[in-house]
C-alpha cells in the first residue's frame, strides 16, 4: 500500500545522514535524522528509507529549515535550501550497521 519510488530516485531523495549531538541522542531512541530533498513528501521519504535500508518506518517528522545568508566579499546570497527528516523505526530494527559499519 506504500508508494513505490524508483530506485534511481532514492539517491536524490535522501541526501545524507545527520550526525550531530542531538541526532546521536535520538539514535538511542531508535530515531534517525536525514537531510532530504526539500520537494520530497513524507510518503516519498518513508518509501525511500524503507527501500534503502530495508527497515519498517513507524513515524516521521519533517522540518523545513530557513535559508541562511552567505556573504563572499561584497556579494551576498543564500545557502541552498534543505529539509530534515527524523525517522522513527520499529523496535529491534536498527540501521546503525548500515550507516556506521564500525559500531
Amino acid at each position: 500500500m506504500g508508494i513505490k519510488v524508483d530506485s534511481r530516485d532514492l539517491v536524490d531523495i535522501v541526501k545524507c545522514p545527520v550526525v550531530t549531538e542531538k541526532a546521536t541522542r535520538l539514535m538511542e531512541l531508535n530515531q534517525y535524522t536525514f537531510d532530504v530533498d526539500p520537494r520530497a513528501t513524507k510518503p516519498m521519504i518513508k518509501a525511500a528509507i524503507e527501500q534503502l535500508f530495508e527497515v519498517k518506518v513507524t513515524g516521521m517528522n519533517t522540518l523545513n529549515l530557513p535559508r541562511k545568508k552567505k556573504r563572499v566579499g561584497k556579494f551576498q546570497g543564500f545557502k541552498p535550501r534543505y529539509k530534515r527528516a527524523i525517522v522513527s523505526l520499529e523496535d529491534g530494527e536498527p540501521i546503525r550497521k548500515v550507516l556506521f559499519p564500525d559500531l
